[in-house]
Formats: C-alpha cells, structure tokens, sequence
C-alpha cells in the first residue's frame, strides 16, 4: 500500500495512532503546480472523508479593516483560495485552524503567510506582539503546489501543538483522492514546507547591524527578512506534528529556491519543535541559519537532501534525533534513492565576529542508518556526518550504521571542515559501518592535521568503532541493541549538560528496553509509514 492511501486511511480513524537549503548548490526543481488561483470551488466527485454534513464545520477566518476573510466549507473540508492566502497577502491577525470532522482537510491552493514582514532599513517596524497561528490537535493542513508555503514572520508566532492521539498533519493535497485528479499521489515538492523567521542572531549580518536594528536576511521562497539580536526570542512552537511531501522551489514561471521541509530562520531558544514526523521532503528535512532554537524527538525519513543542516552560527541544542535513508517508488513505478547527509554541520554562512561565533551545538542521543546509495536530489552519497564551514559541536549517545557498503562511508570532512576540528567531539558514541571516513583516514589539514580521523572519533576512549556486522540496532532495526556485548563504552547519563537534556541510560535515539514511551512509539510510527511509501 502506498504511503498516501495508508495516510488517508488513518487520517479518516478517529484515533490517529501514526502519531533549506542554503547549501552549496543552486537548481532549479520542477514545481508540482496544481493551484486553483480565484476558484474557491473544490471537485468531491471523489471525496473520501465519510462525512454526512451534519457536524459544525469550523473553517478559519481573520479579521481585516475591510471586514472578516473566511474559507468555505466544502463537505467536510475547508478550502481557502488565493483571495484568502496568498503570496501577497500577509495576514495580520490571529487565525485559528481546528480539527474538522471526519477526516476533514484545510486544503490550501497558495502560500499562507503570517505576520507583516519587511526590512527595517527601509523603515519597517517589526511588531512587538504579531498575530499567532493556532492550529489544533487533530487538524490536517493540505497545500496544492510548491508555491504554497506556510511563512511565519518576524514577531509573529505559531502555535501548532498537537498530542500523541491527535498530531497535527502538514501534507500534499494529493495525499487525497478527493483533490488528486491527476492521480499522481503524494511525492516530493508537493508544496513548499514551513518557514519560520525568528529575530535571533546570525552570522549573514554584522555587528553593526545588529546594534542598529537593521540585520534584514532575505529568506528563499517567496522573499521575507530574518534575524536581529535576540537569541532567546520566541517564534512558538510545533509539537506532535508530521511534515509530509514538502519543500521545493515556489517561483511558477521562475527560478526556483531549494526549500526544506521546516526552515528555522534565526529562531531563539524561545521556541521549540518536538514530537515531529518529517518524511520525503524534497531539500532538507530541518534547516537552521543561526539563533538558539532547541529540537527534540525529531525523526525525519527519505528525504532527498540533508535530514538536518545547521548554519550561519546555530548555538542551539538538540536530543532524540532519528535518521534514516532509503528509497521512494514514484507513481510510475520507478524506484529512487533518498537521503544525502544526516547532518550537513556548517558552522560560518556570513562570517564569525565578537557576536556570533561558528555553529556550536550540543546534541544527544543520535541514531543514523544510512545506505550504499546516492541521494536521487544531487546523486551525492548517503552519509552520516559532513563537517564543513568551521564547524563547533559536542555530540553524545550518538549510534551510526552502515551495512554492505562498498562505494560510501559515514564521516566526510571539507576542507574548511578541518579548520576547527579540535572542536568537535563524540563521546559515549558507536560507529558500526563499511566504511568509516570519506577520502582520507587522516587530517590533511587543520589543528589535527595528519592525525587519525579514528583516534579523534573514539576520543581517548570515550567512543567506539566498530565493524558493520555486529548488532548495534535491535531486531526491529531502529532501537539500540542494549544487550550487545561488542559496546564497550557506557552511556553519558548528560546530567551535566543543562535542564533541557533529559538524563538517559543508554546510547543512540532509541532503546530497545523502552516499547511502552510514547516516544519509541513515535519512531516505531514512523518508520511504518515510511516504509509503505
């Protein structure tokens, strides 16, 4: 069964158990447009959602000083044409999007935009207290071409908090038979993702900037500003949400931008993103550009680029991160491979100054499974780690794999990777793959310059490699194997790290001895959908 029938089917239970680029590459992706430009007129000729009429549809509205802008209830879903969101419309007030009844969709043919945006340069203000979008438990928000993006400005908030009974849906149109004519089903680049512009700290901006108030980073996709000098800023939240079949280029007739699925634009440590599903996404699954956000509980499966990509001076921190690689079969029957790096680790995008330093993370409690194969987005290889732009960083608890490999490995350094790699360590990590370090086993250049790449990774004996064949993952291929008698080292309970990092007793993002936490079964979830795709 295709993922798109197995995500209408369990949209339609009332128990809903399943619970950016900025890289080094420019192209322009093709754009699934299926817009209904002025049309608020929706075909239900096959309209699956089971729905009688009877229950109060909720669509959401805004106020403007022209009056109320409303969607139209059509059957059991809410559809909202381009006279209510658009790529020229920003909305300015708040907006609430509740669960609809049966199986009921918010269905969206154009980007919707919260929030006034602008450059203070020119005289812009951005608000001290901007609208929120609210989203509900329960509720699916669907977008029908790579021109819709969901855009939360500089002052504004969302609020998307869903639960582990109901999570919040973000997908494809197409994910639906009702709005599918063409009958392709859900892909890739379906619709451009989320974008969400904090007023943390980059490096795209000077000091001088900053100090003045005039740091104006130019977002790709429809163009909005990002950045100022507050890490600890607050965008709002996503929390028990799925973020399916995104990203792309949203410029119909133009060049396109290499979109992510969830875009952190200089997001503060004021907002956190938890609990969330982002699967085939056409760039990036997680892309941050600076601030101090914080992630937890984040799987993210065959999306084409980089599950996670840190730049331009990230100082956040991040727990429970699940990555896997693998394959996509289209509507045509053609199988292709997802997946470039689980992590693209940039640490400079601007340049570093007494403000903001290179990306420095803390991160825990990692598990990446990667394949032989390269990524159909770049035909770059399926990898664990690439360390680039003076790159910082502590990771712990971190589990690697790569099985029957022969043409890719798990660790790559750039150059510039290099140049602070001092900087970066693993402890009470584990690395079983084919494989290990890509082009050399040595540093070429940098502080550890013709030093092993081994011996910086088992880190005087606080990590550990080991060979491809032994069991690190459990039976079911995603929890540690806490039984393994070929781990040596032990867990770093993380106790010492701060309040946000929960204390664990074991390494990677999942243990096999915790089937009952709601978390292993979000990845467990996770997974099974994915691999019905």
């Amino acid at each position: 069964m295709k993922l798109s029938d197995f995500f209408k089917v369990s949209l339609v239970a009332s128990a809903v158990t399943l619970a950016a680029c900025g890289g080094d590459i420019e192209i322009t992706p093709t754009v699934n447009d299926n817009s209904t430009n002025t049309d608020n007129s929706v075909n239900n000729s096959n309209n699956n959602s089971g729905g009688t009429g009877e229950d109060e549809i909720l669509c959401a509205s805004y106020e403007t000083a022209a009056g109320t802008v409303e969607g139209t209830a059509s059957g059991n879903d809410c559809v909202y044409n381009d006279s209510f969101a658009s790529k020229t419309i920003s909305i300015t007030s708040n907006i609430t999007f509740e669960e609809l009844p049966e199986g009921g969709v918010h269905l969206f043919a154009d980007a919707l935009q919260i929030g006034a945006d602008g450059d203070t340069s020119n005289g812009f203000e951005v608000p001290a207290n901007g609208p929120t979008m609210t989203v509900k438990p329960g509720a699916t928000l669907a977008f029908q071409s790579g021109e819709a993006i969901i855009r939360i400005a500089r002052g504004a908030k969302i609020q998307a908090i869903g639960t582990e009974e109901k999570p919040i849906t973000f997908t494809s149109a197409n994910a639906f038979d009702r709005f599918d004519s063409a009958g392709n089903g859900a892909r890739y680049a379906d619709w451009g993702g989320i974008i969400i512009n904090g007023q943390g700290i980059t490096d795209h901006c000077t000091d001088a900037e900053r100090d003045g108030g005039t740091c104006n980073v130019a977002s790709e996709g429809i163009t909005s500003y990002y950045g100022g000098n507050n890490n600890a800023d607050s965008s709002g939240s996503i929390k028990w949400a799925k973020i399916w079949y995104a990203g792309s280029g949203p410029r119909v007739g133009g060049e396109g931008d290499d979109l992510n699925s969830l875009t952190l634009n200089a997001v503060g440590s004021g907002s956190a993103f938890d609990y969330i599903h982002i699967h085939q996404g056409f760039d990036d699954g997680v892309e941050i550009f600076g601030g101090a956000t914080t992630l937890k509980h984040i799987v993210v499966t065959d999306t084409q680029d980089d599950s996670f990509d840190f730049d331009a001076g990230w100082q956040g921190a991040a727990q429970y991160l699940f990555v896997k690689h693998g394959t996509v079969t289209l509507n045509d029957g053609t199988v292709v491979n997802m997946g470039n790096n689980g992590f693209e680790s940039d640490g400079v995008k601007g340049s570093s100054s007494a403000q903001v330093a290179p990306s420095n993370p803390t991160i825990a409690n990692v598990t990446v499974v990667t394949t032989d194969a390269s990524s159909v987005r770049d035909d770059d290889p399926s990898q664990a780690f690439k360390f680039d732009d003076q790159f910082n960083a502590r990771l712990f608890n971190t589990v690697i794999v790569k099985q029957n490999a022969v043409n890719t490995s798990c660790i790559e350094f750039s150059s510039d990777g290099e140049k602070e790699a001092d900087k970066i360590s693993f402890t009470s990590s584990v690395m079983a793959c084919s494989s290990n370090f890509a082009d050399s086993d040595t540093f070429v250049g940098g502080p550890l310059a013709a030093q092993s790449k081994a011996t910086w990774f088992e880190n005087g004996g606080a990590s550990q490699i080991l060979t491809d064949d032994v069991a690190l993952l459990a039976d079911n291929g995603f929890a540690t194997n806490t039984a393994s008698t070929d781990v040596t080292v032990t867990a770093n309970d993380l106790s010492e790290l701060g309040a946000f990092f929960d204390s664990v007793d074991y390494i990677g993002a999942v243990s096999d001895q915790d089937t009952d936490s709601s978390w292993y079964k979000w990845v467990e979830a996770a997974l099974t959908a994915s691999s019905e795709d």
